[in-house]
């Protein structure tokens, strides 16, 4: 390493305070100055925050947008989850193959572009996407892709591709990205936007005591909107009763979750309303401090939430004595991600604000008594806060008369796939499938997949289903499959999804993912017999069961649900063979690539 590369690696790693914990901060700016985080480079790190040399190397190779060896300047992360997938993305990817003279995984021979590919980026609604850079491209096909490169080769500047602007705050000179909100349905609690005003809800709170704000939300009933809905008041409480430790407000905008995109969009429309909640939660429980952990793939919009976070200290939203209340203290940073689906679960999201790899934690300990630096800290999600705000200014009574008895209020659902309008829409709890199909233009819909891979897949037999978290349960993804849509394809790419974003620690989810995804396999090829459809449902449970973290717990679902649900899809491709003996092994498949190499002529075995 060159004295000036080590010079600037010092010099990074000094902006930071030479903080261990900003470690994702260090390896993120090292990756974007140099394409890289070198060993070279990692050595530095090591011994500029003292630190091991394993720590800094772990969390290097752990995130999908950092690498120990150089990429492109200009990185190219084609989207390649299911809704792209149903949208072109091959004829894409093979445009971008084709133009680029590389394959997928390979930079360019001149070292300027690299090409990837890359789990859900928050864009089913305006599939199929790419990441270049920090620059979202929506809406591709093989035409814009001839142009893009071409533009790339030209400038090499991703901005420039950025023929229009989307609508709202995408279209700000902060954020300039040609992405749309697409907002189908605004509801009575997040997206009303003229019946709100600005900052009230933070103004009541603060005319309580922080006890009584818990109260009103422990009253209001309100769930946590990520998914597994614990109630978001009884979390202040333990973390409010914690009996030592400075404690942290933590919102997680890790969106990972294939399908999800609601959070990006009020992440864009609204993030005052964001801002004011965690701030309500921060006087609330006692913190001084929060973070907004926002994921790698929404870096678009970091400038602009870092000047709304300036705009707030300078109005005395945020910082020392907000509104004027002596003592009253509490400030947000953002914490950006690096690509780790992991990191959706809110242990693992801790560890990456620590500057670790985002691996979950054990539990107990729970976050409320020792999360972010060992100190008491209270996760929620964008959603969530959104909540927090309308329920201070409207009041607790006014949010129980929306939803259902057991689910108050309205739910932001992101809607892709097989329908007519795909967006973002606000309705309250305890609509059915049937009315969100209507809603959305899918009258033909074979299958919904609730929740996301890690939810569950249904079929017609069950769209008189609501939605809540009594029924069908979900942190806001909902995507629609038409009849002409291959049920097993889909679920083939979820377990594919699950392996590749496990965190390897545990072996029911490293290993037993693997395994259910070659039954699955063998099955879709026509070398399944029956018993191994109780084979596959007994792994699954055994997956579900004994997996460490939240991630394990949930990524046999595809094949549980679909079990249950289409289970004649499963049942007509399986077989049983009349010795007794089912192929699952070809041997002349598997010599093949050899015999071809070395010019040699098939040797059939029978």
């Amino acid at each position: 390493m060159s004295k000036e590369v080590a010079t600037a690696v010092k010099t990074i790693c000094t902006q930071c305070n030479n903080d261990r914990s900003r470690m994702m901060d260090i390896v993120r700016a090292v990756q974007e100055q140099f394409s890289c985080v070198s060993d070279e480079a990692i050595d530095v790190i090591a011994r500029q925050v003292s630190t091991p040399r394993v720590e800094v190397e772990s969390t290097v190779s752990f995130y999908t947008f950092l690498s120990k060896t150089p990429k492109g300047k200009i990185v190219i992360r084609l989207c390649n989850d299911i809704i792209d997938r149903m949208n072109g993305f091959d004829v894409i990817a093979n445009a971008f193959k084709q133009e680029l003279g590389i394959n997928f995984g390979e930079t360019t021979p001149d070292g300027k572009i690299s090409l990837e590919h890359t789990a859900c980026i928050g864009m089913c609604d305006q599939a199929p996407a790419a990441l270049i850079n920090n620059v979202v491209v929506t809406d591709l096909s093989s035409d814009k892709v001839r142009s893009i490169v071409k533009t790339l080769k030209e400038t090499g500047d991703p901005q420039k591709l950025v023929s229009r602007l989307g609508d709202g705050n995408n279209a700000n000179d902060l954020v300039k990205a040609m992405v749309h909100n697409n907002i189908r349905k605004k509801g009575d609690v997040v997206f009303a936007f003229s019946e709100f005003t600005p900052n009230a809800g933070l103004e009541k709170a603060l005319a309580m005591s922080p006890v009584e704000v818990i109260n009103e939300v422990n009253t209001a009933r309100l769930r946590g909107r990520g998914g597994a809905g614990f109630p978001a008041g009884m979390k202040w409480e333990f973390t409010r009763n914690a009996e030592s430790g400075e404690k942290y407000i933590i919102c997680n905008a890790d969106e990972g979750e294939p399908g999800t995109f609601k959070d990006r969009v009020i992440l864009t429309e609204l993030p005052d309303r964001l801002f004011e909640g965690m701030t309500i939660a921060g006087y609330a429980i006692g913190a001084e401090n929060g973070i907004l952990y926002l994921r790698g793939e929404y870096a678009y919009l970091y400038d602009f939430l870092s000047q709304m976070l300036n705009e707030r200290r300078r109005q005395g939203l945020l910082g020392t004595d907000i509104l004027g209340k002596k003592g009253l203290n509490f400030d947000i940073r953002i914490q950006m991600g690096a690509g780790a689906y992991i990191c959706g679960e809110e242990t693992a999201l801790i560890s990456s604000c620590e500057g670790l790899r985002g691996d979950p934690k054990n539990r107990p300990p729970f976050p409320a008594q020792e999360g972010y630096l060992k100190n008491p800290t209270c996760v929620n999600n964008v959603e969530t806060f959104c909540c927090v705000v309308s329920i201070l200014d409207k009041g607790a009574a006014w949010f129980s008369e929306i939803g259902t008895k057991q689910s108050h209020g309205t739910k932001l659902l992101s809607v892709s796939g097989d329908c007519q309008s795909p967006g973002v829409y606000e309705l309250p709890f305890g609509i059915t499938v049937n009315e969100l199909l209507k809603e959305v233009g899918a009258p033909n819909a074979a299958a919904v997949q609730i929740g996301g891979p890690s939810g569950q897949m249904i079929c017609k037999d069950d769209f008189n289903r609501t939605i809540c978290y009594d029924d069908l349960a979900t942190g806001g993804s909902v995507m629609v499959f038409g009849p002409e849509r291959n049920i097993l394809d889909v679920v083939d790419y979820f377990m594919e999804f699950f392996i590749e974003e496990s965190c390897g620690y545990c072996t029911p989810c490293r290993a037993g993912n693997v395994l259910l995804k070659q039954y699955l396999e063998k099955i879709i090829d026509g070398k399944g017999e029956p018993c191994d459809l109780e084979v596959l449902q007994d792994l699954g449970e055994t997956v579900k069961t004994a997996s460490r973290c939240g991630l394990g717990q949930t990524s046999a679902n595809p094949i549980l649900t679909t079990l249950k649900n289409f289970r004649s899809a499963y049942e007509a491709l399986v077989k049983k063979s009349k010795d007794g003996m089912q192929p699952s092994f070809d041997i002349q498949a598997v010599l093949q690539e050899s015999q071809d190499i070395a010019g040699r002529k098939s040797v059939h075995f029978s």
